[in-house]
């Protein structure tokens, strides 16, 4: 396969190679998902490497609870099968882990609220098409459990791809320094996304604060949120050291204005349950100017771990994440960094500054065709910021053929999903797995 041309090419050129890619695999082709032997159980297991052993029974429990709880901890369980299917080996940065969860608003550092991905544990360079083939199947998921039917989860699907091809035309004819500004405005203030957004201006981190607090220290909250011993706090303040060297000079100025003092283990997400993940509290301005940080160990991308994707030797993956949530975000965490933990690589980020998510029960019929689009029309702006949305653009097209062929994978892959998670229960039940 010829190499893509440089982005400073004439246009013609790109989108001309773009259509080239064609010719290795055609966009019809892309209905198609794996067959043959699996063994989702072997997977599961697999990803237990590096995760605390007394959290797992908790994790297990998470992913049993339904079809989609199960998709967002499956991407030990899904990577193997995308790396199955036929690629143009066009890469850009993936967040990895796409699903209609992993999208969110949040505040940018001007305090306005942006909506844009926002989850990266799994984040690496790698085909586009494993971004939206996990995103779509994600959609035929929460669709079901929705209530809707495989007609309405198509017609979704072919709405995000639709979305994320035209997005990629427009921004391939935007100058550099726009598509570096480029953010998503796509969406009614009454719709679902609508919602998320007027939720995230209420939950600021004062909020936070008020539910995970007494006012001035953590407390306990079974199977959410537990203090630790003084000295494992001391440890986890002591890397901030570490992690402020990974901020530029106006952060840490601001940082420096901040007293860390109190620390808490807290269980969050689903796929990275296992992994350490502390909060710290600190104080600014008197008592009424908290900031909560997150300290999260960064476990290795499971793309990198199952040698799916070529990754450098000694990376910190801590930095491996934060670098790739700067890639594809326009606003980023302004405290975003990384650093150490008892040898552990973590990275640390700002806690409910403004942040929500959608939530799946409201994705419905219509509801989901439109954040379909929204989806869309995300990652299409954070894939156009890591690869070259000429080639892209030249490669989708302005046909259906993508839009039609990702719906029918997108089915398939989701009675995949349904096939497993029982398999899952199946495995729970009979002791196989830690409960």
């Amino acid at each position: 396969m010829a190499v893509a041309p440089p982005r400073w090419a004439p246009q013609a050129e790109r989108i001309a190679y773009g259509k080239s890619l064609r010719d290795v695999v055609r966009r019809v082709d892309h209905d198609k998902w794996v067959s043959g032997p699996r063994d989702p159980i072997a997977r599961l297991q697999a990803s237990e490497r590096g995760r605390i052993p007394e959290m797992l029974a908790v994790r297990y429990q998470k992913l049993s609870t339904g079809p989609f709880a199960y998709l967002r901890g499956n991407a030990w369980v899904m990577a193997p099968d995308l790396a199955q299917l036929p690629v143009t080996g066009y890469e850009v940065q993936i967040c990895g882990d796409a699903h209609v969860r992993n999208l969110g608003a949040y505040a940018a550092q001007d305090g306005h609220i942006v909506f844009d991905v926002n989850d990266f544990d799994e984040t690496c360079r790698a085909p586009f098409e494993w971004e939206l083939t996990r995103l779509a199947i994600s959609i035929a998921v929460v669709g079901r459990e929705g209530g809707s039917s495989d007609s309405v989860a198509r017609d979704a699907v072919r709405a995000m791809v639709r979305m994320w091809r035209d997005t990629m035309t427009t921004i391939s004819e935007l100058p550099a320094v726009e598509l570096a500004r480029y953010c998503v405005h796509r969406f009614d203030t009454t719709d679902a996304v609508g919602r998320v957004i007027r939720h995230a201006e209420r939950e600021t981190s004062v909020a936070a604060v008020e539910e995970l607090t007494d006012g001035s220290r953590f407390v306990e909250r079974p199977g959410k949120l537990r203090r630790v011993p003084d000295e494992e706090a001391a440890r986890v303040l002591a890397s901030l050291a570490g992690y402020r060297d990974t901020l530029g000079p106006n952060r840490q100025q601001v940082l420096d204005c901040y007293e860390p003092y109190d620390v808490a283990f807290k269980i969050a997400g689903t796929g990275s349950v296992g992994a350490k993940n502390y909060i710290v509290l600190c104080r600014g301005n008197g008592p009424e100017d908290p900031l909560l940080l997150q300290v999260k160990e960064a476990l290795p991308s499971c793309y990198a771990a199952l040698g799916l994707v070529e990754v450098a030797a000694g990376v910190h993956e801590g930095k491996r994440v934060a670098e790739g949530q700067h890639r594809m975000q326009t606003w980023t965490d302004p405290f975003l960094g990384w650093t150490r933990l008892d040898d552990r690589p973590c990275y640390v980020r700002q806690v409910a500054d403004h942040q929500s998510s959608i939530d799946p029960k409201e994705l419905r019929r219509g509801a989901l065709v439109a954040y379909a689009n929204v989806c869309g029309e995300t990652f299409a702006k954070a894939h156009a910021r890591t690869g070259d949305p000429c080639v892209l653009a030249g490669y989708a097209g302005r046909a259906e053929k993508l839009d039609d062929a990702l719906a029918e994978r997108a089915i398939a892959g989701a009675n995949q999903v349904e096939a497993d998670w029982k398999e899952l229960c199946t495995a729970l039940t009979r002791g196989v797995l830690h409960r």
